[in-house]
């Protein structure tokens, strides 16, 4: 029988509370009411999108990346299948080149030349030998030696690659007093108490394991993954870095197990100018947590703060997640990225206090999809962060999922990365049409790296696909602005300055920039800060160092990599 637009509305109610235990950032029985405040009804499928000149192409094929990743096991997929897996930009020889590494089943690193090309050196590093359950990456130099390490984790493990001065990687796991864990996602290098020395946050998921009942949810005969929510939750571990490449688990100490659970994005920063570093997580339909120092523990400021909810005051789906000043007041500002039919969050900073605008951004059109990874990048270098979205559903039986609402539910399994141009803080523009060739390909996308691989003051893009090979996105947007690429050196703090805060002032203008290889989902990118300047040829950056120490290095000459080195 065929139902009119009243019945099919009707008949979507009638369904929706068996379908609330999907898979990823599942709606929850609370959300069916909240949704229609968050979604505007126009959202329902992407306005079509006027082409220009490509800003992006992918460039993995021709660049030496040979390299797939396959979900090995029964179909339907259950929700360990479908996590995902990521992927990273680091210099491990310290040649001034980028390097890439993939993470999956077995570990990949292709080495840069600079000029585009990647090699791999995987056997050479000592790489080939390592395999597991492996999802994500963090990148930070934990013990100052001047060298990219590497963390790996994964369900049920966890692994800890120290750089042997950039000949090859050996497992320091043990010996630095890290656990496996249980299904660690993301995982981010910081120094939460400014002694000069990384600690480590690594995100675990929810508890589920081969015998967990259930595997698979019934949806009106359909079997597919279930959501977070019909398994009980796992909490993120933080140790502390001891200094000699040893770490101590605090998680108690510091209070920082006063979180939500379901954990799969992080990401640190000052973002209240406190001189404190912060600890934003993205929980999967769990309230956002924000970890605050304050004395010598952490107090979990999330709902006081205004991120742990969505604008409506539900629980959002919570994946990727980024820092960064999108309309330049001086304010880091936070996007966490969502699942299908959930808006895309960004949390404006109102100094300590965040604000949602993702509807007054014009975001919509990244509502139907399902979004893991999401970083800020100034891809144009005209002064203002755009945005990156990766996308790809966790359902790969979701048409047949989607034929229960009767058509008025879309998406696919595979699905587009997104682009937003930023119109001066005002207002996003979708720009995703203009991702040439394979760019726009449709993927099972999850994690997202950030990275300038060929040093020519664009920022460029890796992409992971679940089910096939990355995406390696060059950037050949022009015209362009004028550029600056920072690379810290810190004494007093941490090797890399990560955490430090540059203040850019050029032309007139005033931009603020982090340095940091977290955020995301599952991904670590380029510690370097890249800065877009616009017109201006010249600017004055001061660096606030994470150990407090404030310089300013004046009259800089843009379309340049300059090296900030604490205290010169």
């Amino acid at each position: 029988m065929k139902l009119s637009l009243p019945h099919k509305a009707f008949a979507l109610f009638a369904i929706a509370l068996p379908l609330v235990s999907l898979v990823g950032c599942r709606t929850t029985d609370s959300r069916i009411v909240a949704l229609a405040r968050d979604v505007p009804a126009h959202a329902a499928t992407p306005a079509p999108q006027q082409a220009g000149p490509p800003i992006f192409v992918d460039v993995a094929e021709s660049a030496g990346l040979h390299y797939r990743w396959q979900i090995a096991g029964k179909r339907p997929l259950n929700i360990l299948q479908s996590i995902g897996n990521g992927c990273a930009f680091l210099d491990y020889d310290n040649d001034g080149f980028l390097d890439i590494l993939l993470v999956g089943p077995k570990l990949a690193l292709y080495k840069g030349d600079g000029k585009g090309h990647f090699t791999d050196v995987t056997a050479a590093v000592g790489l080939e030998k390592f395999s597991g359950h492996f999802l994500g990456c963090a990148v930070g130099d934990y013990d100052n030696d001047g060298y990219d390490d590497v963390y790996i984790s994964g369900y049920r493990t966890g692994l800890l690659l120290h750089n042997e001065g950039g000949r090859r990687f050996r497992d320091a796991t043990t010996e630095a007093g890290l656990k496996p864990q249980p299904w660690g996602s993301s995982a981010s290098f910081a120094d939460l108490d400014g002694d000069g020395r990384l600690d480590l946050y690594v995100c675990n998921y929810a508890r589920f394991g081969p015998d967990t009942k259930p595997q698979l949810c019934d949806n009106h005969g359909i079997p597919s993954a279930c959501g977070p929510r019909s398994y009980r939750p796992e909490y993120g571990v933080l140790y502390h870095n001891e200094g000699r490449g040893r770490f101590r688990d605090v998680t108690r100490a510091w209070h920082a197990d006063k979180v939500s659970g379901y954990a799969l994005g992080a990401a640190v920063a000052d973002y209240d100018h406190s001189g404190q570093q912060s600890l934003a997580i993205a929980n999967d339909q769990a309230p956002g947590d924000l970890l605050h120092r304050q004395g010598a523990a952490l107090a979990n400021v999330g709902q006081a703060s205004g991120m742990a909810y969505s604008a409506s005051g539900s629980v959002y789906g919570g994946m990727g997640i980024d820092w960064g000043d999108y309309d330049n007041d001086g304010k880091l500002d936070l996007v966490i990225a969502t699942y299908q039919d959930q808006a895309k969050c960004v949390f404006h900073s109102e100094g300590r206090t965040f604000t949602e605008q993702s509807a007054r951004l014009g975001l919509a059109p990244a509502i139907p999809y399902v979004t893991f990874g999401a970083k800020w990048l100034d891809f144009d270098n005209d002064g203002w962060l755009d945005l990156m979205l990766a996308n790809g559903h966790v359902q790969d039986n979701v048409a047949e999922v989607n034929a229960l609402w009767g058509g008025l539910k879309t998406g696919s399994y595979r699905e587009p990365t997104q682009l937003f141009h930023n119109l001066k803080g005002a207002r996003f523009d979708d720009v995703s049409a203009r991702l040439g060739g394979n760019a726009s390909r449709p993927i099972v996308g999850r994690g997202l790296a950030l990275g300038d691989f060929d040093n020519d003051g664009r920022v460029d893009a890796l992409v992971a696909d679940s089910e096939g090979a990355p995406l390696l996105l060059h950037n050949v947007s022009a015209p362009v602005g004028h550029w600056l690429l920072f690379k810290l050196i810190g004494t007093g703090s941490n090797r890399d300055g990560i955490g430090a805060l540059l203040t850019v002032e050029a032309a007139g203008r005033t931009l603020l920039r982090r340095c940091a290889t977290d955020g995301s989902y599952l991904s670590a990118s380029d510690k370097r800060v890249h800065v877009g300047l616009g017109r201006a040829t010249r600017a004055t950056v001061r660096v606030r160092w994470p150990d407090g120490k404030t310089q300013v290095y004046a009259n800089i000459a843009a379309d340049r990599i300059v090296t900030l080195r604490e205290g010169d």
